[in-house]
């Protein structure tokens, strides 16, 4: 008995997430806001992406950030050093971030007026998988350090993600990275999905990650072909 109230409550919970999903993507779609969210593992670096990104997205484009933590707001901090709007949404014991947190992270603030918002969920492989933030795109990333399986050992989060980047490709090299063995993993479990070989640190890919986003960004607002 107690086993089936926990998977009720558990469908409750998504069906919930869901719905406020959808009406966080009706409204980004409405105000031409495009929301890309990154999920990966602690130590994948994505902090350090999305500062460089919302440094260079600036540069032509309004762009803000939310980021989710379990209990600091010090990449919060961090990537306010960019000059974006950035707000910490602090999760305490929750592992991920949900739509609800997001449309309550909103409120009624200028997030009609972005371009671009980036929601850095919290470092997790597993549960963000299975809550739709209303995003238009999910990223996700894992870096050389963390082995080219990656993909195989976490296919859920990979199979609902749009697009993959691996990530500190500066330590390939020292990591015996094998990029094609990466590639496969990824496909295997995604098939067709873009890839991204990006390092934050040399600006190795980012040239061709910001090309991407900034195509994503022109076909939402250019609506159904």
């Amino acid at each position: 008995m107690a086993t089936t109230r926990l998977v009720e409550v558990r469908r409750q919970v998504l069906k919930h997430n869901d719905t406020v999903a959808r009406e966080l993507r009706q409204a980004f779609d409405e105000a031409g806001v495009t929301v890309i969210s990154l999920v990966s593992s602690p130590g994948s670096g994505k902090t350090r992406l999305l500062e460089e990104t919302l440094t260079h997205l600036q540069r032509s484009y309004k762009v803000a950030a939310l980021v989710g933590d379990l209990a600091t707001d010090n990449d919060a901090q961090r990537l306010a050093g960019s000059g974006a709007f950035v707000r910490q949404i602090v999760t305490g014991t929750v592992c991920h971030l949900e739509a609800a947190m997001i449309r309550e992270a909103l409120g009624d603030g200028p997030w009609r007026d972005f371009d671009f918002l980036f929601i850095e969920n919290v470092g997790n492989l597993v549960c963000p998988a299975t809550f739709d933030l209303g995003e238009l795109q999910r990223a996700v990333l894992f870096s050389v350090t963390e082995g080219e399986d990656k993909p195989l050992k976490y296919p859920t989060i990979f199979h609902t993600s749009d697009v993959a980047l691996i990530t500190k490709m500066d330590l390939a090299a020292a990591a015996e990275f094998d990029r094609s063995a990466a590639r496969q993993a990824i496909h295997r479990v995604r098939p067709g999905m873009p890839v991204f070989e990006i390092s934050a640190k040399t600006g190795e890919g980012m040239k061709q990650w910001l090309e991407y986003l900034v195509d994503q960004h022109e076909r939402q607002c250019a609506g159904p072909a």
